[in-house]
């Protein structure tokens, strides 16, 4: 009886072939993540790679606190090299960035966090430190500077009649120039600034429930805001991203590529935009409108109790927004940790 062949090329021959024109952070990937999460992680990011390189663009979602975890160390360098071609995050990853770019250095980390009592949490609180897990984010700073400079703009806005997105607002404040002298953190590493830089598309569902929808809505009850319609929100974001859609996906066929969709967790972020798809097709009839060409996660929850964050990407196939074949990835682990990992595999660190 003859012996089966050995495959010419192992796995990681063919990883460690793929990573040698990289830099050190992609080998140390290669050779070393082979199996489970890791193994996820790596496929993820050469799927990613392969999207671009057949012509698509990439759509990025953030859920969670990343912009406090400082992901714009490697996201705004992939913005910059137009490996991110639309986001759609919370109000709080939006806010946060700029909050860390101009007060940074007055950040407090907590590493002891699990073993506070109430009374430490209210000390923090009295300092006007809010915490997010181990990062107390400082409130006059960080939250009020903001606030005072983008106050500025939705009052104008409003006596005006204009009305403009969250994030333009964002755009207008970082392009006034006002908040310059207060950077604390290399402007490089601004996720914020690099998108408003390339004018990137930004969608941001359920703003209201982030520190600075708070204020704006704090404002139209005192009656400094008029018009609450001032800031546009919600239902007119998922209308300009339907038409985004349409017209990128149809662009983007003539040359053979798709738009693929890279879910940083989970919540409104991820769930908002990938509906997109099956709204198109089944409310407005554009059938010919492709699906998502790529899709993955990076999410710790799971699919008990109906989590939607957490079910498996197949799922999505029978709500008409995946299809059978398009290429499915998910590493169930730490965003923290996985994000920057493939950011780095598809910059060539």
């Amino acid at each position: 009886m003859k012996k089966a062949k050995r495959q010419t090329k192992r796995p990681e021959d063919l990883n460690a072939a793929l990573a040698a024109k990289k830099g050190p952070v992609s080998q140390f990937i290669a050779h070393n993540y082979r199996h489970f999460n890791a193994a996820a992680l790596l496929d993820a990011a050469k799927g990613y790679e392969a999207h671009l390189a057949a012509g698509g663009k990439m759509l990025v979602t953030l859920a969670g606190a990343m912009s406090t975890a400082e992901l714009g160390i490697t996201l705004a360098e992939m913005i910059r090299q137009d490996k991110v071609h639309a986001i759609v995050c919370t109000g709080a990853n939006l806010e946060e960035d700029i909050f860390n770019l101009v007060a940074h250095d007055y950040y407090e980390r907590v590493p002891h966090y699990r073993h506070l009592t109430a009374g430490d949490e209210q000390a923090l609180l009295d300092r006007h430190m809010n915490r997010v897990t181990d990062t107390c984010i400082p409130e006059g700073e960080a939250m009020r500077r903001i606030e005072a400079a983008v106050a500025e703009e939705w009052v104008a806005a409003d006596q005006s009649g204009q009305r403009f997105f969250p994030h333009e607002f964002m755009y207008k404040i970082l392009r006034s120039g006002k908040l310059t002298k207060f950077y604390q953190i290399d402007p490089k590493n601004s996720w914020m600034l690099a998108a408003c830089e390339k004018n990137l598309p930004i969608v941001v569902p359920g703003w209201e429930d982030a520190t600075l929808g708070n204020m704006y809505a704090g404002r139209c009850v005192t009656g400094e805001i008029k018009n609450v319609h001032t800031v546009r929100t919600g239902i007119e974001y998922m209308v300009w991203l339907a038409e985004w859609y349409t017209k990128t996906s149809k662009l983007l066929r003539n040359g053979e590529g798709s738009i693929g969709f890279f879910q940083i967790g989970g919540g409104i972020a991820g769930d908002f935009p990938i509906c997109v798809v099956p709204m198109l097709h089944q409310d407005l009839g554009r059938t010919n409108v492709p699906l998502w060409g790529y899709f993955a996660q990076i999410s710790d929850s799971t699919t008990s109790y109906g989590s939607y964050s957490g079910a498996v990407p197949n799922e999505k196939i029978t709500w008409g927004k995946l299809g059978e074949k398009t290429p499915k990835f998910i590493v169930e682990s730490d965003a923290t940790i996985v994000a920057p990992l493939i950011f780095s595999w598809v910059l060539g660190k």
